[in-house]
Protein backbone atom coordinates (compact mmCIF):
# COMPACT_ATOMS: atom_id res chain seq x y z
CA UNK A 1 0.00 0.00 0.00
CA UNK A 2 1.73 3.13 -1.24
CA UNK A 3 -0.07 5.95 0.58
CA UNK A 4 -1.71 5.09 3.86
CA UNK A 5 -3.71 8.33 3.99
CA UNK A 6 -4.64 8.38 0.29
CA UNK A 7 -8.35 7.89 0.91
CA UNK A 8 -8.27 10.92 3.23
CA UNK A 9 -6.03 13.12 1.11
CA UNK A 10 -7.87 12.70 -2.20
CA UNK A 11 -11.53 12.86 -3.15
CA UNK A 12 -13.04 10.75 -5.87
CA UNK A 13 -12.40 12.55 -9.14
CA UNK A 14 -13.18 10.51 -12.28
CA UNK A 15 -12.13 11.74 -15.71
CA UNK A 16 -14.16 14.68 -16.93
CA UNK A 17 -16.84 14.21 -19.53
CA UNK A 18 -16.67 16.40 -22.62
CA UNK A 19 -19.14 19.31 -22.57
CA UNK A 20 -22.68 18.30 -23.56
CA UNK A 21 -22.81 20.88 -26.35
CA UNK A 22 -19.67 19.38 -27.85
CA UNK A 23 -20.39 15.68 -27.53
CA UNK A 24 -23.91 15.93 -28.95
CA UNK A 25 -22.31 16.88 -32.26
CA UNK A 26 -20.58 13.51 -32.69
CA UNK A 27 -20.49 9.86 -31.62
CA UNK A 28 -17.01 9.98 -30.08
CA UNK A 29 -16.41 8.70 -26.58
CA UNK A 30 -17.73 11.05 -23.93
CA UNK A 31 -14.63 11.21 -21.73
CA UNK A 32 -11.71 13.53 -22.23
CA UNK A 33 -8.09 12.73 -21.36
CA UNK A 34 -7.23 11.80 -17.75
CA UNK A 35 -3.81 13.10 -16.63
CA UNK A 36 -1.47 10.43 -15.31
CA UNK A 37 -1.01 12.26 -12.03
CA UNK A 38 -4.76 12.24 -11.49
CA UNK A 39 -4.87 8.48 -12.07
CA UNK A 40 -2.07 7.95 -9.55
CA UNK A 41 -3.92 10.05 -6.95
CA UNK A 42 -7.06 7.99 -7.49
CA UNK A 43 -5.06 4.77 -7.14
CA UNK A 44 -3.76 6.11 -3.83
CA UNK A 45 -7.34 6.16 -2.47
CA UNK A 46 -7.37 2.34 -2.42
CA UNK A 47 -6.95 1.21 1.20
CA UNK A 48 -5.64 -2.28 0.34
CA UNK A 49 -8.16 -3.70 2.78
CA UNK A 50 -7.34 -6.82 4.73
CA UNK A 51 -10.49 -8.26 3.19
CA UNK A 52 -10.99 -6.53 -0.20
CA UNK A 53 -14.69 -6.80 -0.89
CA UNK A 54 -14.06 -5.46 -4.41
CA UNK A 55 -12.80 -8.97 -5.25
CA UNK A 56 -16.18 -10.34 -4.23
CA UNK A 57 -18.00 -7.68 -6.21
CA UNK A 58 -16.15 -8.48 -9.45
CA UNK A 59 -17.14 -11.76 -11.16
CA UNK A 60 -13.62 -11.93 -12.62
CA UNK A 61 -11.97 -11.65 -9.22
CA UNK A 62 -9.76 -8.83 -10.51
CA UNK A 63 -6.66 -8.07 -8.42
CA UNK A 64 -7.87 -4.55 -7.81
CA UNK A 65 -5.78 -3.48 -4.79
CA UNK A 66 -2.64 -4.79 -6.54
CA UNK A 67 -2.96 -2.68 -9.65
CA UNK A 68 -4.26 0.34 -7.79
CA UNK A 69 -1.09 0.33 -5.72
CA UNK A 70 1.14 -0.27 -8.76
CA UNK A 71 -0.43 2.69 -10.56
CA UNK A 72 0.13 4.92 -7.54
CA UNK A 73 3.80 3.89 -7.58
CA UNK A 74 4.08 4.55 -11.32
CA UNK A 75 4.71 0.88 -12.14
CA UNK A 76 2.25 0.84 -15.02
CA UNK A 77 3.62 -2.14 -16.90
CA UNK A 78 3.33 -4.32 -13.81
CA UNK A 79 -0.17 -2.97 -13.25
CA UNK A 80 -1.09 -4.03 -16.79
CA UNK A 81 0.25 -7.55 -16.15
CA UNK A 82 -1.80 -7.80 -12.96
CA UNK A 83 -4.88 -6.56 -14.81
CA UNK A 84 -4.51 -9.08 -17.63
CA UNK A 85 -4.11 -11.92 -15.12
CA UNK A 86 -7.86 -12.10 -14.62
CA UNK A 87 -9.39 -9.97 -17.39
CA UNK A 88 -8.88 -10.57 -21.11
CA UNK A 89 -10.45 -7.27 -22.13
CA UNK A 90 -9.99 -4.52 -19.53
CA UNK A 91 -10.36 -1.92 -22.27
CA UNK A 92 -14.00 -3.07 -22.62
CA UNK A 93 -14.92 -3.35 -18.94
CA UNK A 94 -13.06 -0.12 -18.18
CA UNK A 95 -15.56 1.66 -20.42
CA UNK A 96 -18.93 -0.06 -20.09
CA UNK A 97 -19.01 -2.06 -16.86
CA UNK A 98 -21.41 -0.74 -14.19
CA UNK A 99 -18.57 -1.53 -11.76
CA UNK A 100 -20.05 -3.82 -9.10
CA UNK A 101 -16.52 -3.76 -7.66
CA UNK A 102 -16.97 -0.09 -6.78
CA UNK A 103 -20.27 -0.79 -5.06
CA UNK A 104 -18.39 -3.32 -2.91
CA UNK A 105 -15.45 -1.03 -2.18
CA UNK A 106 -14.97 -0.72 1.60
CA UNK A 107 -14.56 3.04 1.16
CA UNK A 108 -18.15 3.08 -0.16
CA UNK A 109 -19.48 2.39 3.35
CA UNK A 110 -19.40 6.12 4.10
CA UNK A 111 -17.47 7.74 1.23
CA UNK A 112 -17.33 7.70 -2.56
CA UNK A 113 -15.62 4.47 -3.75
CA UNK A 114 -12.29 4.22 -5.52
CA UNK A 115 -12.54 4.96 -9.27
CA UNK A 116 -11.74 1.33 -10.08
CA UNK A 117 -13.34 1.22 -13.53
CA UNK A 118 -11.60 4.34 -14.81
CA UNK A 119 -8.22 3.25 -13.44
CA UNK A 120 -8.71 -0.05 -15.26
CA UNK A 121 -9.34 1.82 -18.52
CA UNK A 122 -6.30 4.04 -17.95
CA UNK A 123 -4.01 1.04 -17.40
CA UNK A 124 -5.29 -0.79 -20.46
CA UNK A 125 -5.07 2.24 -22.75
CA UNK A 126 -1.54 2.99 -21.55
CA UNK A 127 -0.59 -0.60 -22.39
CA UNK A 128 -1.58 0.00 -26.00
CA UNK A 129 -0.10 3.50 -26.15
CA UNK A 130 3.26 2.30 -24.84
CA UNK A 131 3.35 -0.78 -27.06
CA UNK A 132 3.23 -3.20 -24.15
CA UNK A 133 0.09 -5.00 -25.39
CA UNK A 134 1.32 -7.03 -28.34
CA UNK A 135 0.46 -10.39 -29.95
CA UNK A 136 1.62 -13.35 -27.89
CA UNK A 137 0.76 -16.56 -29.78
CA UNK A 138 1.15 -19.91 -28.02
CA UNK A 139 4.55 -21.57 -28.35
CA UNK A 140 3.01 -24.88 -29.44
CA UNK A 141 -0.30 -26.29 -30.64
CA UNK A 142 -2.20 -29.23 -29.16
CA UNK A 143 -3.70 -30.43 -32.43
CA UNK A 144 -7.22 -29.94 -31.03
CA UNK A 145 -9.78 -27.78 -32.83
CA UNK A 146 -12.52 -25.78 -31.11
CA UNK A 147 -15.41 -23.86 -32.69
CA UNK A 148 -16.78 -20.87 -30.80
CA UNK A 149 -20.21 -19.69 -31.99
CA UNK A 150 -20.76 -16.02 -31.28
CA UNK A 151 -18.17 -13.27 -30.93
CA UNK A 152 -19.54 -11.24 -28.05
CA UNK A 153 -17.47 -10.81 -24.87
CA UNK A 154 -18.12 -14.38 -23.74
CA UNK A 155 -17.13 -15.91 -27.06
CA UNK A 156 -14.06 -13.70 -27.37
CA UNK A 157 -12.94 -14.57 -23.84
CA UNK A 158 -13.40 -18.30 -24.44
CA UNK A 159 -11.54 -18.08 -27.76
CA UNK A 160 -8.69 -16.09 -26.24
CA UNK A 161 -8.21 -18.53 -23.38
CA UNK A 162 -8.46 -21.64 -25.58
CA UNK A 163 -5.94 -20.18 -28.00
CA UNK A 164 -3.54 -19.52 -25.13
CA UNK A 165 -3.84 -23.19 -24.23
CA UNK A 166 -2.63 -24.05 -27.75
CA UNK A 167 -5.88 -25.18 -29.32
CA UNK A 168 -6.80 -24.09 -32.84
CA UNK A 169 -9.83 -21.83 -32.48
CA UNK A 170 -12.36 -20.69 -35.06
CA UNK A 171 -14.94 -18.07 -34.08
CA UNK A 172 -18.16 -17.94 -36.12
CA UNK A 173 -20.16 -14.69 -36.12
CA UNK A 174 -23.44 -14.31 -38.01
CA UNK A 175 -23.11 -10.53 -38.32
CA UNK A 176 -20.62 -8.71 -40.53
CA UNK A 177 -18.53 -7.49 -37.59
CA UNK A 178 -16.78 -9.23 -34.72
CA UNK A 179 -17.79 -8.21 -31.21
CA UNK A 180 -21.48 -9.06 -30.84
CA UNK A 181 -23.37 -6.37 -28.95
CA UNK A 182 -20.06 -4.74 -28.02
CA UNK A 183 -19.79 -3.71 -31.66
CA UNK A 184 -23.40 -3.42 -32.81
CA UNK A 185 -25.39 -2.83 -29.63
CA UNK A 186 -23.38 -0.38 -27.53
CA UNK A 187 -23.16 3.16 -28.93
CA UNK A 188 -19.82 4.52 -30.06
CA UNK A 189 -20.00 7.34 -27.51
CA UNK A 190 -19.66 4.70 -24.79
CA UNK A 191 -17.31 2.29 -26.58
CA UNK A 192 -15.36 3.40 -29.65
CA UNK A 193 -15.30 0.50 -32.10
CA UNK A 194 -11.60 1.02 -32.78
CA UNK A 195 -11.07 -0.22 -29.22
CA UNK A 196 -12.68 -3.54 -30.20
CA UNK A 197 -10.93 -3.72 -33.57
CA UNK A 198 -7.44 -3.37 -32.11
CA UNK A 199 -8.13 -6.25 -29.69
CA UNK A 200 -9.57 -8.45 -32.44
CA UNK A 201 -6.57 -7.66 -34.64
CA UNK A 202 -4.30 -8.75 -31.81
CA UNK A 203 -6.24 -12.00 -31.33
CA UNK A 204 -6.11 -12.65 -35.06
CA UNK A 205 -2.33 -12.16 -35.01
CA UNK A 206 -2.19 -14.72 -32.21
CA UNK A 207 -3.76 -17.33 -34.47
CA UNK A 208 -7.52 -17.15 -33.94
CA UNK A 209 -9.61 -17.51 -37.10
CA UNK A 210 -12.66 -15.25 -37.31
CA UNK A 211 -15.47 -16.10 -39.73
CA UNK A 212 -17.98 -13.26 -40.11
CA UNK A 213 -21.36 -13.26 -41.88
CA UNK A 214 -21.63 -16.97 -41.06
CA UNK A 215 -24.89 -18.06 -39.47
CA UNK A 216 -24.39 -21.54 -38.04
CA UNK A 217 -27.59 -23.51 -38.48
CA UNK A 218 -28.60 -21.49 -41.51
CA UNK A 219 -25.54 -21.28 -43.75
CA UNK A 220 -24.67 -24.88 -42.90
CA UNK A 221 -26.05 -27.51 -40.50
CA UNK A 222 -24.91 -26.98 -36.93
CA UNK A 223 -24.29 -30.70 -36.61
CA UNK A 224 -21.43 -30.38 -39.12
CA UNK A 225 -19.44 -28.78 -36.32
CA UNK A 226 -19.51 -32.02 -34.35
CA UNK A 227 -17.70 -33.77 -37.20
CA UNK A 228 -15.14 -31.02 -37.84
CA UNK A 229 -14.19 -29.91 -34.33
CA UNK A 230 -13.12 -31.62 -31.11
CA UNK A 231 -15.31 -29.29 -29.05
CA UNK A 232 -17.91 -26.59 -29.66
CA UNK A 233 -18.69 -23.60 -27.43
CA UNK A 234 -22.05 -21.85 -27.82
CA UNK A 235 -21.87 -18.15 -26.90
CA UNK A 236 -24.61 -16.71 -29.07
CA UNK A 237 -26.14 -14.50 -26.40
CA UNK A 238 -29.74 -13.89 -25.36
CA UNK A 239 -31.24 -12.40 -28.51
CA UNK A 240 -35.03 -12.66 -28.36
CA UNK A 241 -36.32 -9.28 -27.13
CA UNK A 242 -39.08 -8.86 -24.59
CA UNK A 243 -42.20 -7.24 -26.04
CA UNK A 244 -45.13 -5.49 -24.39
CA UNK A 245 -47.82 -7.58 -26.03
CA UNK A 246 -50.26 -4.67 -26.26
CA UNK A 247 -52.51 -3.41 -29.02
CA UNK A 248 -50.78 -1.31 -31.66
CA UNK A 249 -47.29 -2.65 -31.01
CA UNK A 250 -47.02 -3.56 -34.69
CA UNK A 251 -47.44 0.04 -35.86
CA UNK A 252 -44.70 1.70 -37.88
CA UNK A 253 -42.76 3.78 -35.36
CA UNK A 254 -42.63 1.19 -32.56
CA UNK A 255 -39.16 -0.38 -32.59
CA UNK A 256 -37.17 -2.81 -30.50
CA UNK A 257 -34.31 -0.81 -28.98
CA UNK A 258 -31.59 -3.05 -30.32
CA UNK A 259 -32.83 -2.63 -33.89
CA UNK A 260 -32.42 1.11 -33.45
CA UNK A 261 -28.99 0.95 -31.82
CA UNK A 262 -27.49 -1.58 -34.21
CA UNK A 263 -28.68 0.41 -37.20
CA UNK A 264 -27.02 3.60 -35.94
CA UNK A 265 -23.79 1.73 -35.26
CA UNK A 266 -23.83 0.41 -38.82
CA UNK A 267 -24.47 3.91 -40.14
CA UNK A 268 -21.51 5.15 -38.12
CA UNK A 269 -19.39 2.56 -39.89
CA UNK A 270 -20.39 3.93 -43.28
CA UNK A 271 -23.22 1.63 -44.35
CA UNK A 272 -25.10 4.04 -46.60
CA UNK A 273 -27.43 1.30 -47.86
CA UNK A 274 -29.53 1.73 -44.69
CA UNK A 275 -30.72 5.20 -45.70
CA UNK A 276 -34.12 4.09 -47.03
CA UNK A 277 -35.03 2.21 -43.82
CA UNK A 278 -33.40 4.63 -41.42
CA UNK A 279 -34.91 5.02 -37.96
CA UNK A 280 -34.23 8.70 -37.48
CA UNK A 281 -35.33 10.69 -34.42
CA UNK A 282 -34.46 14.09 -35.91
CA UNK A 283 -37.16 16.64 -35.01
CA UNK A 284 -39.43 13.97 -33.52
CA UNK A 285 -41.12 13.21 -30.22
CA UNK A 286 -39.63 10.01 -28.83
CA UNK A 287 -40.61 7.73 -25.96
CA UNK A 288 -38.12 5.20 -24.59
CA UNK A 289 -39.74 2.42 -22.56
CA UNK A 290 -37.27 0.98 -20.08
CA UNK A 291 -34.99 2.65 -17.57
CA UNK A 292 -31.86 0.52 -17.88
CA UNK A 293 -28.61 0.94 -19.78
CA UNK A 294 -30.19 0.10 -23.13
CA UNK A 295 -32.84 2.74 -22.59
CA UNK A 296 -30.14 5.28 -21.78
CA UNK A 297 -28.29 4.25 -24.95
CA UNK A 298 -31.43 4.98 -26.97
CA UNK A 299 -31.73 8.31 -25.19
CA UNK A 300 -28.16 9.32 -26.03
CA UNK A 301 -28.52 8.19 -29.63
CA UNK A 302 -31.79 10.10 -30.12
CA UNK A 303 -30.14 13.21 -28.68
CA UNK A 304 -27.39 12.97 -31.27
CA UNK A 305 -29.91 12.49 -34.06
CA UNK A 306 -31.63 15.72 -33.03
CA UNK A 307 -34.88 14.57 -31.41
CA UNK A 308 -37.28 17.36 -30.45
CA UNK A 309 -38.22 15.87 -27.08
CA UNK A 310 -37.52 12.49 -25.45
CA UNK A 311 -39.46 10.82 -22.64
CA UNK A 312 -38.05 7.81 -20.81
CA UNK A 313 -40.68 5.81 -18.96
CA UNK A 314 -40.00 3.14 -16.36
CA UNK A 315 -42.52 0.62 -15.02
CA UNK A 316 -40.91 0.56 -11.59
CA UNK A 317 -41.13 3.37 -9.06
CA UNK A 318 -38.41 5.99 -8.91
CA UNK A 319 -35.39 4.78 -6.92
CA UNK A 320 -34.02 6.69 -3.91
CA UNK A 321 -30.97 8.92 -4.24
CA UNK A 322 -29.29 7.30 -1.23
CA UNK A 323 -29.12 3.68 -0.07
CA UNK A 324 -32.12 2.66 2.04
CA UNK A 325 -31.47 0.67 5.21
CA UNK A 326 -32.91 -2.39 3.49
CA UNK A 327 -30.15 -2.21 0.85
CA UNK A 328 -26.92 -2.09 2.89
CA UNK A 329 -23.31 -2.16 1.71
CA UNK A 330 -21.75 -4.21 0.10
CA UNK A 331 -24.82 -5.15 -1.93
CA UNK A 332 -25.46 -3.44 -5.25
CA UNK A 333 -27.00 -0.05 -4.40
CA UNK A 334 -30.54 0.28 -5.75
CA UNK A 335 -30.39 4.04 -6.19
CA UNK A 336 -31.06 6.65 -8.84
CA UNK A 337 -28.34 6.69 -11.47
CA UNK A 338 -27.69 9.46 -13.94
CA UNK A 339 -25.85 8.43 -17.10
CA UNK A 340 -24.16 10.72 -19.58
CA UNK A 341 -27.29 10.50 -21.75
CA UNK A 342 -29.45 11.80 -18.91
CA UNK A 343 -27.09 14.75 -18.51
CA UNK A 344 -27.76 15.57 -22.14
CA UNK A 345 -31.51 16.01 -21.69
CA UNK A 346 -34.75 14.07 -21.78
CA UNK A 347 -37.61 13.67 -19.32
CA UNK A 348 -37.59 10.67 -16.99
CA UNK A 349 -40.78 9.39 -15.37
CA UNK A 350 -41.60 6.35 -13.27
CA UNK A 351 -44.44 4.00 -12.33
CA UNK A 352 -45.95 4.16 -15.81
CA UNK A 353 -47.68 1.26 -17.55
CA UNK A 354 -48.12 1.43 -21.32
CA UNK A 355 -51.59 0.17 -22.19
CA UNK A 356 -51.61 0.43 -25.99
CA UNK A 357 -50.56 2.37 -29.08
CA UNK A 358 -52.74 3.86 -31.77
CA UNK A 359 -52.33 5.61 -35.10
CA UNK A 360 -53.63 5.82 -38.63
CA UNK A 361 -52.59 4.27 -41.94
CA UNK A 362 -50.40 1.85 -40.04
CA UNK A 363 -48.29 4.63 -38.52
CA UNK A 364 -47.83 5.33 -34.81
CA UNK A 365 -49.40 8.52 -33.45
CA UNK A 366 -50.30 8.03 -29.78
CA UNK A 367 -49.08 6.14 -26.73
CA UNK A 368 -51.77 5.36 -24.15
CA UNK A 369 -50.60 4.86 -20.56
CA UNK A 370 -51.67 4.89 -16.93
CA UNK A 371 -49.85 5.56 -13.69
CA UNK A 372 -49.43 2.70 -11.25
CA UNK A 373 -48.44 2.08 -7.66
CA UNK A 374 -46.63 -0.87 -6.14
CA UNK A 375 -47.99 -2.66 -3.06
CA UNK A 376 -46.11 -5.19 -0.97
CA UNK A 377 -47.91 -8.37 0.07
CA UNK A 378 -47.33 -10.08 3.41
CA UNK A 379 -45.11 -12.55 1.58
CA UNK A 380 -42.91 -9.67 0.48
CA UNK A 381 -43.96 -9.87 -3.15
CA UNK A 382 -44.66 -6.57 -4.90
CA UNK A 383 -47.89 -6.18 -6.85
CA UNK A 384 -48.68 -3.56 -9.47
CA UNK A 385 -51.94 -1.63 -9.22
CA UNK A 386 -53.32 0.92 -11.68
CA UNK A 387 -54.31 4.26 -10.18
CA UNK A 388 -57.84 5.21 -11.35
CA UNK A 389 -58.10 8.53 -13.17
CA UNK A 390 -54.42 8.75 -14.07
CA UNK A 391 -54.75 7.62 -17.66
CA UNK A 392 -52.91 9.83 -20.14
CA UNK A 393 -51.89 9.95 -23.81
CA UNK A 394 -48.68 11.10 -25.47
CA UNK A 395 -48.55 12.20 -29.09
CA UNK A 396 -45.42 10.45 -30.27
CA UNK A 397 -43.51 9.70 -33.46
CA UNK A 398 -41.15 6.97 -32.25
CA UNK A 399 -41.21 4.45 -29.40
CA UNK A 400 -38.20 2.32 -28.48
CA UNK A 401 -38.78 -0.84 -26.46
CA UNK A 402 -35.77 -1.25 -24.15
CA UNK A 403 -37.30 -4.07 -22.12
CA UNK A 404 -34.51 -6.61 -22.08
CA UNK A 405 -34.28 -10.10 -23.57
CA UNK A 406 -36.06 -13.37 -22.92
CA UNK A 407 -33.76 -16.16 -24.13
CA UNK A 408 -31.55 -17.19 -27.07
CA UNK A 409 -32.93 -17.95 -30.50
CA UNK A 410 -34.01 -21.59 -30.59
CA UNK A 411 -34.61 -21.98 -34.31
CA UNK A 412 -31.64 -23.12 -36.32
CA UNK A 413 -28.49 -23.96 -34.38
CA UNK A 414 -29.96 -24.93 -31.01
CA UNK A 415 -32.74 -27.06 -32.48
CA UNK A 416 -30.33 -28.78 -34.88
CA UNK A 417 -27.87 -29.61 -32.09
CA UNK A 418 -30.70 -30.79 -29.84
CA UNK A 419 -29.34 -29.22 -26.65
CA UNK A 420 -31.61 -29.20 -23.62
CA UNK A 421 -33.00 -25.88 -22.40
CA UNK A 422 -33.55 -24.81 -18.81
CA UNK A 423 -36.97 -23.67 -17.50
CA UNK A 424 -36.25 -20.09 -18.60
CA UNK A 425 -35.50 -21.16 -22.17
CA UNK A 426 -31.73 -20.71 -21.91
CA UNK A 427 -29.26 -23.40 -22.91
CA UNK A 428 -28.81 -25.80 -20.03
CA UNK A 429 -25.35 -26.72 -18.81
CA UNK A 430 -23.79 -28.81 -16.05
CA UNK A 431 -21.12 -27.65 -13.61
CA UNK A 432 -18.51 -28.10 -16.34
CA UNK A 433 -20.38 -25.79 -18.74
CA UNK A 434 -21.24 -28.76 -20.98
CA UNK A 435 -24.68 -29.00 -22.54
CA UNK A 436 -26.71 -32.19 -22.87
CA UNK A 437 -24.73 -32.93 -26.06
CA UNK A 438 -21.25 -34.33 -25.32
CA UNK A 439 -18.48 -32.02 -26.47
CA UNK A 440 -20.81 -29.02 -26.82
CA UNK A 441 -20.32 -26.34 -24.17
CA UNK A 442 -22.02 -23.02 -23.54
CA UNK A 443 -21.30 -19.72 -21.82
CA UNK A 444 -22.50 -16.16 -21.43
CA UNK A 445 -26.01 -14.85 -21.84
CA UNK A 446 -27.00 -17.91 -23.90
CA UNK A 447 -26.91 -19.99 -20.72
CA UNK A 448 -26.96 -17.39 -17.94
CA UNK A 449 -29.61 -15.09 -19.36
CA UNK A 450 -28.99 -11.44 -20.13
CA UNK A 451 -26.33 -10.02 -17.88
CA UNK A 452 -23.25 -7.81 -17.73
CA UNK A 453 -20.20 -7.81 -19.99
CA UNK A 454 -18.01 -8.66 -17.00
CA UNK A 455 -20.17 -11.72 -16.33
CA UNK A 456 -19.91 -12.74 -19.98
CA UNK A 457 -16.11 -12.59 -19.85
CA UNK A 458 -16.08 -14.62 -16.64
CA UNK A 459 -18.40 -17.22 -18.21
CA UNK A 460 -16.19 -17.45 -21.30
CA UNK A 461 -13.06 -17.94 -19.21
CA UNK A 462 -14.71 -20.70 -17.18
CA UNK A 463 -15.99 -22.46 -20.31
CA UNK A 464 -12.47 -22.37 -21.76
CA UNK A 465 -11.09 -24.00 -18.62
CA UNK A 466 -13.72 -26.74 -18.82
CA UNK A 467 -13.18 -27.33 -22.55
CA UNK A 468 -9.41 -27.51 -22.10
CA UNK A 469 -9.87 -30.02 -19.29
CA UNK A 470 -12.27 -32.04 -21.46
CA UNK A 471 -9.81 -32.14 -24.35
CA UNK A 472 -6.58 -32.68 -22.43
CA UNK A 473 -7.63 -34.36 -19.17
CA UNK A 474 -6.42 -31.39 -17.11
CA UNK A 475 -6.05 -27.65 -17.57
CA UNK A 476 -3.63 -24.93 -16.62
CA UNK A 477 -6.16 -22.29 -17.55
CA UNK A 478 -7.57 -20.53 -14.48
CA UNK A 479 -11.03 -21.52 -13.30
CA UNK A 480 -13.54 -18.85 -12.33
CA UNK A 481 -15.62 -19.76 -9.30
CA UNK A 482 -18.90 -18.59 -10.79
CA UNK A 483 -20.95 -20.02 -7.97
CA UNK A 484 -19.22 -17.74 -5.47
CA UNK A 485 -20.63 -14.74 -7.31
CA UNK A 486 -24.08 -16.18 -8.08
Amino acid sequence: MGKITGFVDFNREPPERRPVSQRLQDYQEIYGPWPEEAVRDQGARCMNCALPFCHRGCPLGNLIPDWNDLVYKGRWKEALAALHTTNNFPEFTGRICPAPCEASCVLAINEQPVTIEYIEKAISDKGYDEGWTTPNPPSKRTGKKVAVIGSGPSGLAAADQLNRAGHTVTVFERNEYIGGLLTLGIPDFKLDKQVIERRVDLMRAEGIDFQTSTNVGEDFPATDLLDSYDAVCLTGGSTIPRRLGVEGEELDGVHVAMDYLTQQNRVNRGQTSLASDRIDAAGKTVVVLGGGDTGADCLGTAHRQGAEVIYQYELLSDPPKERPTTNPWPYWPLILRTSSAHEEGGIRDYSILTKSFSGSNGKLETLHAVRIEWEREESGRMNMKEIPGTEFDVQVDLVFLALGFLHPQREGMLEQLGVDLDPRGNVGADDNKMTSVPGVFTAGDMTRGQSLVVWAIAEGREAAHCIDKYLMGSSNLPSVNLRMFA
